[in-house]
């Protein structure tokens, strides 16, 4: 079972990533590769490892469930623990892209983008690239790259420029996330877990986090030459027609509040992100259908979510479960925490198994990864004289370090994080343009990074 459970992740990537050559949508492959890895991991139960025979058990005793009955609820019960999950990152992806194009569809942007005058194609990566990195730490790196992209088709016409900024915007959203305890959900992860503290995570992962930024940003800006073309103003002309300064004005306000909204309402409610994100498009809903109350159907299909629903990329999401689902099979088959153990004995320093895990971050979800971290290490009483549980400690080195690589490891690939595979489905980027154009730069920023945080703790150890 779980060779087969792997070949079949494997062979549903390979289908991801050469999308554009088997023409075959990588909403349906990752649909396919996700419900084939769960059939897969029920079909194949009698070969299922230990830690899983033990939680069943454990279920039916708790459940009184006969054996047959009981593996069908069993995986029922599995399944949908991680559909809770998954739910709640789908139900946050819709309603960010919801006030988005809500936001764009009164052309709400323009109070930005009329004030980037610049044309110069390295002048506006930077400016782009600094707007994003500080943008994912208020807000979070998913939603930031939602509200960047929508930004670039405002300033930047062809499509392979607009994607290698698109590409910049992966990298800096995941920079800016890592720093922050609201602006990636490991970060917040570990924060909520009471393994790091504020004050130590912006601290600590600031300085790292900036020149993971910075250095593939230098590399792109040298190679650049030239001005973008900005695209046609004919659609954002209508839109100016449609509606006036202050309503655009007040939609966009409205809607970055929203935005901002979020970390606060989990903060004071302890209840899921996606809670936050309802509250606030729900409010920007109302607040819609009472401006253009008055206007004609015409124009009130165009300005109001009823409307702009229609235009959120469905595919996406489609995508993003598939995705979820095949990792979550691949976590309830114990593979990702027997790649954790064999990290521990095969490197067995904590620098180097975080690196680790920052980079296959890229290739499975960042988040169970970090997940199987923190269940395979507890947090060390303060003062322990083990020079190895040392690390561990309530804000030691392991878990700064982790929050830093789990953050930017994944912008390695485009799929290895939240951002990437929001900026994928949203400008339908290809997989293996990403790695021929920007792997290496994400790479050499997230190895700078590191560089820099090892040397600021890692040197006199």
């Amino acid at each position: 079972m779980a060779t087969l459970l792997i070949l079949v992740f494997v062979l549903g990537y390979l289908l991801i990533a050469l999308e554009h050559n088997l023409h075959i949508d990588k909403a349906a492959s990752a649909l396919v590769t996700g419900t084939l890895c769960w059939a897969i991991l029920v079909l194949g139960w009698n070969h299922a490892p230990d830690h899983l025979l033990g939680a069943f058990q454990e279920f039916l005793n708790g459940h009184g469930h006969g054996d047959h009955g009981g593996l069908k609820v069993f995986f029922e019960h599995r399944l949908l623990h991680h559909m809770e999950e998954i739910s709640s990152i789908l139900f946050f992806l819709m309603g960010a892209m919801t006030i988005v194009e809500l936001v764009d569809a009164h052309n709400g942007f323009a109070v930005i983008t009329d004030r980037i005058t610049t044309r110069k194609k390295s002048r506006l990566l930077w400016i782009i690239g600094v707007l994003t990195f500080f943008f994912s730490a208020a807000l979070d790196n998913l939603t930031t790259s939602i509200v960047m992209i929508s930004l670039l088709r405002k300033l930047i016409a062809d499509k392979p420029t607009r994607w290698l900024f698109a590409g910049a915007v992966i990298i800096s959203a995941n920079a800016g996330g890592a720093w922050s305890p609201i602006g990636d959900v490991t970060t917040t992860m570990l924060w909520i877990g009471g393994q790091l503290t504020t004050p130590v995570i912006v601290a600590n992962l600031i300085l790292p986090s900036i020149v993971c930024m910075v250095v593939p940003l230098t590399i792109m800006s040298l190679r650049m030459k030239g001005e973008v073309e900005r695209p046609d103003e004919k659609d954002s002309g209508e839109l100016k027609d449609l509606t006036t300064a202050r309503e655009r004005n007040l939609i966009f306000v409205m809607g970055v509040s929203g935005l901002l909204f979020v970390p606060v309402f989990k903060t004071v409610t302890h209840l899921p992100p996606f809670m936050g994100m309802m509250m606030s498009l729900g409010v920007l809903w109302i607040t819609t259908e009472v401006l253009h109350r008055s206007k004609s159907d015409q124009v009130r299909s165009k300005l109001g979510v009823v409307g702009v629903l229609r235009k959120i990329d469905t595919a996406s999401v489609m995508f993003f479960l598939g995705i979820l689902l095949a990792v979550g099979a691949l976590q309830e088959a114990g593979h990702l925490i027997a790649s954790a153990s064999w990290l521990q004995t095969a490197l067995g320093d904590v620098y180097l198994i975080n690196l680790a895990i920052g980079l296959l971050s890229a290739i499975v979800d960042n988040v169970p990864l970090v997940a199987a971290s923190m269940g395979m290490y507890e947090v060390a009483a303060p003062g322990t004289l083990d020079a190895w549980a040392g690390y561990f400690v309530q804000d030691g080195i392991f878990w700064q370090f982790l929050a830093y690589c789990a953050g930017t490891g994944g912008s390695a690939l485009i799929i290895g994080s939240a951002a990437g595979v929001a900026v994928m489905g949203l400008e339908k980027i290809d997989f293996m343009w990403y790695v021929k154009r920007m792997s290496l730069l994400a790479i050499a920023g997230y190895l700078a990074g590191a560089a820099v945080y090892w040397f600021m703790f890692g040197m006199g150890a």
